[in-house]
């Protein structure tokens, strides 16, 4: 019986830069390109967020990583968002849209949806060779579940950049009534095109079409 292990973020960066159009590149910075910022860490919320946002963009230029996780929070936290006057602990806050959209909940999201804008942003402005460092990058955005409910029938997916133009962008997928809805799937088509390819991942063995 053959036995698949399911690679580490480790295995999945070094066999991603072993092939592709970035083969053998390396960062032009040969010093900062932004301030230093203070020391500590941030009380503010926004504050720190963004230098979190700032770490994982620096760290994409630089090359000293190919792989980054970014959660902006726990899904059992009591996170407050002061800074949007909203007091209410996120947990509480993520049970306020049964059926109805809380004003809250949508500035919440919105706030998270910010970051993801930011990056991207930071990312396009970092010119690599003919194209720009969110070209040739995927991130991803998505929550484990849809509403507070605990629906995990829909889950809500964003996917930006280009892969090193192995990406489609600018399209709306909907994968409802479809087979193979599986977040798996597409975990399987996203290391596909960093040359990692695998027979199989957690619950799948198919990629998902059309990514």
């Amino acid at each position: 019986m053959e036995v698949l292990q399911e690679p580490s973020e480790r295995q999945v960066a070094q066999r991603a830069g072993q092939r592709g159009e970035l083969q053998g590149w390396r960062p032009t910075l040969d010093k900062p390109n932004i301030p230093r910022p203070p020391d500590g860490i941030p009380q503010n919320l926004a504050d720190h967020t963004r230098l979190m946002c700032d770490i994982l963009v620096l760290a994409f230029q630089t090359d000293t990583t190919r792989v980054s996780t970014l959660k902006l929070n726990n899904d059992h936290s009591y996170l407050r968002f002061p800074h949007l006057g909203v007091e209410v602990g996120h947990h509480e806050l993520s049970h306020s849209d049964r059926g109805v959209q809380s004003p809250d909940w949508l500035k919440v999201n919105q706030f998270c949806l910010e970051q993801l804008g930011y990056i991207a942003r930071k990312l396009d402005a970092i010119q690599e060779g003919e194209r720009t460092a969110l070209d040739n990058s995927m991130l991803m955005m998505c929550s484990s579940m849809m509403s507070g409910i605990h629906d995990a029938t829909k889950l809500p997916v964003v996917l930006l950049g280009r892969a090193g133009g192995k990406l489609e962008s600018g399209r709306v997928l909907d994968y409802g009534g479809k087979p193979n809805r599986k977040m798996c799937s597409l975990f399987l088509s996203m290391m596909d095109k960093c040359g990692i390819r695998l027979r199989e991942f957690g619950d799948s063995n198919e990629r998902l079409s059309e990514v």
